[in-house]
């Protein structure tokens, strides 16, 4: 998705995409670039678990979650969430995760104007349907 008017006062606040996780090369891989200049606070999600209260069969059972700058230099990395990022779901509009769950999710500094890309991988090497999320925060 693109915002191709910049002057108009409107962002993307949102963009998800749903894959089947698979092992080496077959991982789900998001790129993204945030608009405007300086640094973007964004919450990057990894659901697996979290996909089965919609019905979604064959999920993965355990996200890993790895966000790198254009470099390939790692930003940061989260196997399982913490419950104090429930507000911020909250904040955004996201769907609540179950606490405990194997699901993955963080907040992460990324530069604006340059590529960031997200990673998403099972945990000892699991595969399955997940769902990678990126919010912009305010």
């Amino acid at each position: 998705a693109y915002d191709a008017d910049l002057a108009a006062p409107q962002r993307l606040l949102n963009a998800s995409a749903r894959y089947h996780v698979g092992t080496g090369a077959d991982v789900l891989i998001a790129g993204l670039v945030v608009g405007g200049n300086g640094q973007r606070r964004v919450l990057v999600r990894a659901v697996g678990p979290g996909l089965d209260a919609f019905g979604v069969t064959d999920t993965l059972a355990d996200p890993r979650l790895s966000v790198f700058d254009r470099d390939g230099q790692l930003l940061a990395e989260n196997d399982d969430w913490d419950v104090s990022l429930a507000p911020v779901f909250t904040e955004v509009g996201a769907f609540s995760l179950s606490a405990g769950s194997s699901d993955a999710a963080l907040v992460v500094t990324v530069p604006a104007g340059e590529p960031t890309t997200v990673q998403i991988s099972g945990a000892g090497e699991g595969t399955g349907e997940a769902l990678v999320e990126v919010y912009d925060l305010p």
